[in-house]
């Protein structure tokens, strides 16, 4: 089976990919001004700790439960397991999985449009065709859905050249670009006003709230999702993995990709926003926190571009060219889980199921575009606040009370014949039989 599907063709390309599927949009507005919010430093520490203690167990049993079956979600889960009931626990949990990733994807496609739509700004007004570059910038039904198609069909466009010539080349072009981008971006902006500001409220600790409960329960939330983990993506990029890959040595290096990546943004994103206070821009909500999210991308950064001159513009090109590859970058691992499951259970041709699944996820954007304020925010709670939580939580239980424990270890032996005598093997079984669940489903219920 492994032939057909591909296989990644270095390690180099599988970090990238895994890096690229968990680096998105939301480690760049998100993280930073979870950060700010949260005791600066202080929140940093807790993350960087819960990353490695919570998270990547969690990666681990993705990647291993996908390497050992070389097969999509429902099929890996149900290798794994022994009877009746486990088995049907797989294809609920699997299935679950997979529809939830396209929902996912589904509104992502809509702020992964917006991204476009502002890269495309600042190039029109360049050739000084405004009344373009307005119509770029105004939140219209038309725009968003024809920036929506386009999105996808580049996802598509991807995913159909299958692992090595899809998913491995482009990845590996588009994530060096990312960290190029975002290093050269952060050292400009550290020049600016006001940057030092931005730099203080990040990385200057508030001690005094390093034991606050809702600091702890935010920051082993950011890292247990910040990993794109519990809807499969991991586990289907695992599955291409070689047997001879040291998976140990492999999670970890996605998980630190990870972090410095998400850090990086940090320390472009926070300076970002002070230097835009001293510009006269707000970056305070109502509430006196920090604007997030999709405001603080297509509002605030903007605002501070317009207030640089003439070197706004390409700082606006160079930074929505970032977003965009962040989106893509995920995209391709969200597209790649059904697709996945289309080819090797349903037995249909790669370039024939997505472009099936990809029209089918094109249609659900295309219904959020139209019914904004009733279906975005109701599919983002949906999927990333209620299923991913819980479907992690369900990976933990397979790994740890279904599959037995010998297969694993056999199945890790294959590339570290050593592992049973180190220090993975000696904390992860009960870190993630034990622990992992019970702050799983802390978070799930805060």
């Amino acid at each position: 089976m492994s032939t057909p599907r591909g296989e990644f063709t270095s390690r180099f390309g599988f970090l990238m990919a895994s890096s690229g599927s968990a680096v998105g949009l939301g480690n760049i507005w998100g993280f930073p001004t979870n950060t700010a919010s949260n005791g600066g430093a202080a929140f940093l520490f807790a993350y960087l700790i819960l990353v490695f203690a919570l998270a990547y167990p969690v990666l681990m049993a993705e990647l291993i439960i996908g390497r050992h079956a070389q097969a999509n979600a429902v099929t890996a889960l149900q290798s794994i397991s022994s009877g009746k009931k486990s088995r049907l626990l797989a294809l609920v949990v699997g299935f679950t999985g997979i529809i939830t990733v396209s929902f996912i994807l589904s509104f992502y496609a809509v702020v992964s449009g917006w991204m476009i739509a502002h890269f495309f700004d600042p190039l029109a007004r360049l050739f000084g065709m405004d009344g373009l570059a307005q119509w770029l910038t105004r939140d219209a039904v038309v725009r968003n859905s024809l920036f929506v198609a386009l999105f996808m069909v580049i996802t598509i466009y991807i995913i159909s050249a299958g692992v090595k010539d899809g998913i491995e080349k482009w990845a590996s072009r588009l994530m060096p670009s990312l960290i190029i981008i975002l290093l050269l971006l952060v050292f400009y902006v550290l020049t600016l006003p006001g940057a030092s500001e931005g730099l203080r409220a990040y990385l200057v600790p508030d001690f005094s709230r390093i034991t606050d409960p809702a600091l702890l329960v935010n920051a082993m939330g950011q890292a247990f999702f910040s990993l794109s983990l519990g809807v499969g993506t991991m586990l289907v990029y695992g599955s291409y993995i070689s047997k001879q890959e040291n998976l140990p040595v492999v999670g970890g290096l996605v998980a630190l990709l990870d972090i410095g990546i998400a850090v990086l943004a940090g320390m472009l994103i926070l300076p970002a926003m002070y230097v835009a206070l001293g510009n006269g821009v707000e970056i305070f909500d109502a509430d006196g926190g920090l604007i997030a999210g999709p405001g603080l991308i297509i509002s605030v950064l903007p605002a501070l571009f317009s207030t640089m001159g003439a070197i706004g513009i390409p700082v606006a090109i160079a930074f929505f060219l970032l977003m965009t590859i962040a989106s893509l970058t995920s995209s391709i691992s969200m597209l790649e889980v059904p697709v996945a499951y289309g080819v090797e259970h349903l037995g249909v041709e790669r370039r024939k199921v997505a472009m099936i699944v990809g029209t089918v996820i094109t249609f659900i954007s295309l219904l959020i575009v139209f019914n904004f304020d009733p279906l975005f925010d109701l599919v983002v709670t949906a999927t990333t606040e209620y299923s991913q939580p819980l479907l992690g939580l369900f990976f933990c239980i397979f790994v740890a009370w279904i599959w037995r424990r010998n297969d694993i270890l056999e199945e890790i032996k294959q590339g570290n014949s050593q592992v049973e005598s180190g220090i993975f093997w000696k904390i992860w079984p009960v870190y993630i039989k034990f622990v992992c669940p019970l702050a799983i489903l802390i978070v799930y219920f805060q």
